[in-house]
């Protein structure tokens, strides 16, 4: 099959723009950045790269340059380091590291590439290639994409033995004898022949003046002690104890504390406002005016978090009108009307003729089926907060929990006319992120009003309405899906077309605005183009819509809406054609090894085959998404309640597991995710606002109502594949299907709450 084709004149327009921003900066790709870490070293510390630092006291310290929000990155990646370096794991000391572009992220663009994980065609890798390059043009540092650890797994390995051979290299020297007969374990060097032995804190000095190795050579898997094992979380002891820094634990002194009131009308500013009642609000001090790219609105400055709230709430404003339809109906009927322009939108799928092969078709071989996600939004327990302070009018600090540093160091040297290398990002430990914190709102913010401080630190710290109401939320979207099928026999044909907003798009105009933002986005047809599924003639379409309502990354992006789209009307297909849902999922899959064991281990896991109790029932769903081959089964029970989720049976394949603990916690914290926006989450406006603010009319699942979840992780895969968003799309439609396969009741529209009762 010709998988992922996409036109000649699009895929050289792209290639034209990226080469030529290539060829700009070829230098700079081609030469490493220089290294951080060496314009703030302690008295007695030596870098030896971006990642590892080493003190005369025998402290190891390793730099984890990517966001830890509780998908374990301060222990996964540590641990590549630890295992090359030879250090025991539990005695190092680990660091988020400063805001860099020597820590960009190569694997988050590399791998969004509009071709399916399979494609390995010349084009295909010649795209990875070149979006990966740009990554390290553009110097971003970001966490997201469930990146992390397949980004790191060579670079990360490769610093802790170039550090391993520099001090082998360093004792060598001393001892006047061969690198070769020396032996290093637990921190240390030493000389088997003679019994000599030296601490790395006592070579560190000399070793970190030597040129690094040219050639590396990593330590076999036999040899891991941590890796592809569960040493235990690096961070346990400290959130446990309560002495991990979150953005909203930051203390400073003489410290100040704000919060902001932002327009609720997305793209409206203030007509009118009065600010003497917020003023007289004891422990106010100021009111201020916010402008960015992100948002229009005001700064509450007061001596505490309390007053600054309740100065927001006296805070007298009249708003601009919505400068988009008013209600959840107008903005639905604009995403769908969309389609109506399909001619105008872009395919990554186009195999043999589905428009000829549907027209042809008989009536009774169609089956059609429209679909529809809401806005969502991200709801982490930690609400947006940020801290900042200016030092002498031209120099900004903040601290911030973040997903991308190198981002905020961009955009607050553009809003405030200073340069990047005047903004130092201090990033702490994130309560929840989602790709909400891929966003630079809340750390500029923080900036914006740290201005009126008179050189003071001050913590804004958002409401959890403000945070509600003012999200990127995940878009809203639209699945159009035709096949032809005959009784008895798997799709012939296949045309998808869905339409929602671009979350690159949107991002990119309240980020960058002055860069060009036009062509396709994959993320709005991924879960649907890049599906291991056999059909002979295949067309998906993607049509960006109006983006009025601000939206960005959630939870497996894209595949969050597709996957539930797609895996529908697979079912649904399957029901067609008169045959088993799973069953005629591994027809389709036969070509594809990898995701045929997934499916099969999670029938077995799940006694697929067996008839199902009395009020219960079963729905399978399968998503390749992030390079994870992901299978699961949801099993429902009907109670005088309502519908309950009794059982998830999950079985993932994303290659090579680093840490199987932290794998399995990650992949049934995404099917908690998903399963808690499929039973009631909706973001609804009313008059241009977002009318939900806190857990009372946006809810998640409820710990009474989790089911049991089994995971199986499979290494089947030739790629890596990441791990923190992969449990989410394949959720909804399988919990979508159980109820069809216990009440008939096909809902098309999400949330199920709409339709559906939960006990």
């Amino acid at each position: 099959m010709n998988i992922g084709k996409i036109t000649r004149r699009t895929f050289l327009g792209a290639t034209v723009a990226v080469a030529g921003g290539m060829a700009v900066g070829y230098y700079f790709y081609r030469k490493p950045y220089a290294n951080p870490l060496l314009d703030d070293l302690a008295a007695g510390e030596a870098a030896f790269n971006p990642y590892v630092k080493i003190a005369a006291d025998n402290t190891v310290t390793i730099i984890v340059p990517r966001a830890e929000m509780g998908q374990g990155v301060t222990t996964t990646l540590a641990a590549m380091v630890a295992e090359e370096l030879d250090v025991d794991l539990d005695a190092v000391q680990i660091e988020h590291g400063p805001a860099s572009k020597a820590y960009y992220n190569h694997a988050m663009l590399a791998e969004s590439a509009p071709f399916p994980v399979f494609d390995e065609s010349m084009m295909a890798n010649a795209t990875r290639a070149i979006q990966g390059g740009m990554s390290k043009v553009f110097g971003i540092q970001g966490t997201g994409g469930s990146s992390s650890t397949r980004d790191a797994y060579e670079k990360m390995r490769h610093a802790g033995c170039a550090a391993r051979v520099m001090l082998v290299s360093a004792a060598a020297k001393r001892w006047n004898v061969p690198e070769s007969s020396l032996k290093t374990a637990h921190g240390a060097v030493t000389d088997p022949a003679s019994g000599k032995s030296a601490t790395y804190g006592e070579l560190a000095a000399a070793a970190a003046t030597q040129d690094p190795p040219s050639e590396i050579e990593l330590r076999s898997k036999s040899e891991w002690r941590y890796l592809g094992k569960s040493p235990g979380r690096t961070d346990v002891a400290a959130k446990v104890t309560g002495t991990a820094e979150f953005g909203i634990d930051v203390v400073l002194p003489d410290m100040l504390h704000a919060t902001v009131k932002m327009s609720p009308r997305f793209g409206a500013k203030a007509k009118t406002y009065d600010k003497t009642a917020a003023l007289a609000v004891p422990g106010v001090r100021q009111v201020v005016p916010i402008e960015a790219t992100t948002g229009s609105g005001f700064g509450i400055i007061a001596d505490n978090t309390w007053a600054a709230f309740k100065g927001a709430e006296a805070l007298e404003v009249t708003w601009e009108d919505a400068p988009y339809p008013g209600d959840t109906e107008g903005l639905m009927a604009q995403v769908a009307s969309s389609l109506d322009n399909v001619d105008d939108g872009f395919s990554l799928r186009d195999d043999g003729d589905a428009d000829a092969a549907l027209a042809s078709a008989p009536a009774d071989e169609l089956v059609e089926a429209e679909y529809r996600a809401p806005y969502l939004a991200h709801t982490t327990m930690e609400p947006m907060n940020a801290t900042a302070r200016w030092t002498s009018g031209t120099t900004v600090e903040i601290w911030s929990p973040n997903q991308a540093p190198t981002m905020i160091q961009m955009t607050a040297a553009s809003m405030f006319d200073i340069e990047s290398d005047d903004v130092t990002v201090n990033t702490t430990f994130l309560g929840g992120g989602f790709g909400r914190r891929a966003e630079v709102d809340f750390s500029l913010y923080a900036a914006a009003v740290a201005r009126h401080t008179d050189g003071r630190p001050v913590k804004v710290t958002w409401s959890r309405e403000e945070d509600t109401r003012h999200d990127a939320y995940r878009p809203a979207a639209v699945g159009r899906f035709r096949a032809r099928v005959g009784k008895g026999e798997t799709p012939q044909a296949l045309l998808a077309e869905i339409a929602c907003p671009s979350p690159m798009q949107s991002i990119m105009a309240r980020t960058f605005p002055d860069l060009p933002t036009a062509g396709p986005d994959r993320t709005v047809v991924e879960g649907v183009f890049d599906q291991p599924y056999a059909i002979p003639d295949c067309k998906v379409t993607g049509v960006i819509a109006p983006a009025p309502i601000p939206v960005g990354f959630w939870r497996s992006v894209g595949n969050s809406f597709n996957g539930y789209f797609n895996e529908t009307f697979v079912d649904e297909m399957a029901h067609k054609a008169g045959l088993d849902p799973l069953a005629m999922r591994l027809k389709l899959m036969a070509p594809y090894p990898t995701a045929v064991k997934v499916m099969e281990q999670v029938a077995a896991m799940s006694d697929w085959g067996k008839p199902a109790a009395d009020g219960r029932a079963k729905g399978v769903a399968f998503s390749l998404n992030f390079g994870s081959w992901v299978g699961q089964v949801v099993e429902v029970s009907q109670s005088e309640d309502g519908i309950r989720i009794e059982n998830v049976w999950c079985a993932a394949d994303c290659g090579e597991v680093m840490d199987p603990a932290i794998f399995k916690a990650q992949v049934q914290s995404g099917i908690v995710y998903g399963l808690s926006s499929a039973m009631g989450q909706e973001i609804t406006f009313a008059n241009g606002e977002v009318q939900e603010g806190n857990f009372d009319s946006y809810d998640a699942m409820r710990i009474n109502q989790c089911p049991r979840i089994e995971v199986a992780v499979l290494e089947n895969a030739s790629n890596m594949g990441g791990a923190g968003e992969i449990g989410t799309p394949p959720s909804l439609p399988a919990l979508g299907n159980a109820i069809f396969a216990l009440t008939g009741k096909r809902i098309r529209t999400l949330p199920l709450s709409n339709d559906v009762t939960f006990a």
